[in-house]
């Protein structure tokens, strides 16, 4: 799954990264080192102006919410449960299927945090029951130093309650797309006692996209199910790597660049 992730890049850095034509600097983030569900995100997605004549598609950063809403939800309760939709369902889930078609985003990310859990731990989540505490979170990163683009969804809610003219009569919100974890050892050495790869981490992880297949992904002209599929499949192996960091990130009320820093050894014993 993805539940926290790191995004500290500056958003003009992001901009040249990313090819973006707009984006309102009064809109920008802080860095952000421990972004967490119902936060505000930087996201990179394509749609004609707002208020403009040009229907063209315009690659914009702009901000969203973490936790989808759907257009027809009666409220946004249940956002803070939405922030992640799964690779092999997102194309028929009710909740998800019209912003697969329509409404795809990039989520940039220095890389995302994941706590290890013990075998047994992990059956039991995979059958939906709850677990024991968390144990050693750990920081996933790509090898090489470069941005981490998350594959992300995103929608529009219309508060009813609220005027037309009203400033959050709009919710602009957005999930991360998860995927299964990849079993090849990741880059680098493990640390000993520790994983040897993602999914001895977790079962799950997010869905990054390799620059090649930014442009098809952002694209609003497809909204072809079967044409979009296939940029679903998991990146190639050998990409991430992953280390051992405070178990300050735990707790959401962290926030620093101290938090992805690499540990020399686990803080904690892990159970591999």
């Amino acid at each position: 799954m993805c539940g926290r992730y790191a995004s500290s890049r500056r958003p003009e850095d992001l901009a040249g990264l990313f090819e973006v034509e707009k984006w309102e600097p009064e809109e920008a983030l802080a860095p952000d080192w421990n972004v967490a569900p119902t936060k505000q995100v930087h996201a990179v997605l394509e749609r004609p102006l707002k208020g403009s004549q040009d229907p063209r598609p315009v690659r914009q950063l702009r901000t969203l919410r973490w936790g989808l809403v759907p257009s027809w939800a009666k409220s946004p309760e249940g956002a803070a449960r939405m922030i992640n939709a799964r690779a092999e369902t997102v194309h028929e889930k009710p909740s998800y299927r019209r912003a697969f078609e329509q409404r795809r985003c990039l989520l940039p990310a220095d890389g995302y945090y994941e706590w290890v859990t013990g075998a047994q731990e992990r059956e039991l989540e995979e059958k939906g029951r709850r677990k024991r505490p968390r144990k050693q979170p750990y920081f996933v990163t790509p090898a090489d130093g470069s941005v981490m683009a998350l594959a992300g969804l995103f929608e529009f809610w219309r508060d009813r309650t609220l005027p037309d003219d009203h400033p959050a009569a709009w919710w602009a919100t957005c999930s991360v797309i998860t995927t299964e974890a990849d079993t090849e050892p990741f880059a680098g050495e493990p640390y000993e006692g520790g994983p040897r790869s993602l999914a001895e981490i977790h079962p799950r992880m997010p869905l990054f996209l390799t620059p090649d297949r930014w442009a098809a992904w952002l694209d609003p002209a497809c909204t072809d199910p079967e044409r979009l599929r296939p940029l679903l499949a998991p990146p190639p192996a050998g990409l991430l790597r992953a280390y051992p960091v405070a178990t300050a990130v735990s707790d959401v009320r962290n926030n620093g660049p101290e938090l992805p820093a690499e540990l020399p050894a686990p803080e904690e014993a892990t159970l591999f």
